[in-house]
């Protein structure tokens, strides 16, 4: 099957199953705190996280003059807590220092100066940035996650010691304009769900017939 095709479908049939899911908020300076909250912990101890954090801190400005000790108490059930702490006042400093507080202004740049932007910050990688760059900047590129990472090797769309641009590239070269933010929350939630870092459900797994570790999964378990 013609791979555009193939993902096309694959699309179609996440999108009848799992809905994608409402942000948090859409002020850019906010949902990067968020993003690297969400680092290494699951989505209730970063929205715990975030959270407990936003309730006295919305501003970059707020932040950067807040100590680290304050922030690590508030962010704790997040996880990795010292190290975040230290992130989250960098990158409000720079915020501040570098667009006095605005990362609209960075938002509206051409993409790839955005992009470039973005990951000049402090502690800001690919995923971050291209969270904020769908997310907060209307931009139409696929962030990846671990979850994206192991469906395209599984899929075989990506090769297993593929790196994240490779896999970024690949699949927005295979998945239509304007569907890329909405496909970043589906294939997070079937890898959640159905194709699992360990044990997963291929038997029912509503695309196991567009895998091939699907289809011999399923040939295996015929009587």
């Amino acid at each position: 099957m013609e791979e555009r095709k193939r993902m096309t479908k694959i699309l179609n049939r996440l999108g009848a199953e799992f809905k994608p899911w409402r942000r948090y908020t859409d002020d850019p300076f906010l949902l990067l705190i968020g993003t690297v909250l969400s680092q290494n912990t699951n989505d209730r101890n970063s929205g715990a996280a975030y959270n407990r954090l936003v309730t006295k801190f919305k501003a970059p400005e707020q932040l950067a003059e807040t100590g680290t000790r304050e922030i690590q108490k508030l962010i704790k059930p997040a996880g990795l807590h010292r190290v975040k702490s230290k992130r989250l006042k960098q990158l409000a400093r720079a915020v501040c220092e570098r667009y006095g507080g605005d990362l609209d202004s960075v938002l509206r740049m051409p993409l790839k100066d955005a992009r470039r932007e973005l990951l000049s910050l402090p502690g800001v990688g690919y995923k971050t940035a291209d969270v904020l760059l769908v997310f907060a900047g209307g931009r139409d590129v696929l962030p990846i996650d671990t979850h994206i990472f192991r469906i395209a090797k599984r899929l075989g769309i990506a090769p297993p010691k593929a790196g994240y641009e490779e896999v970024r590239l690949r699949l927005e070269e295979l998945i239509p304009r304007g569907r890329r933010g909405k496909a970043h929350m589906l294939l997070i939630q079937h890898g959640r769900r159905y194709c699992r870092a360990r044990n997963p459900l291929c038997l029912e797994c509503q695309i196991n017939d567009l895998c091939l570790i699907g289809i011999r999964r399923v040939r295996r378990a015929r009587p």
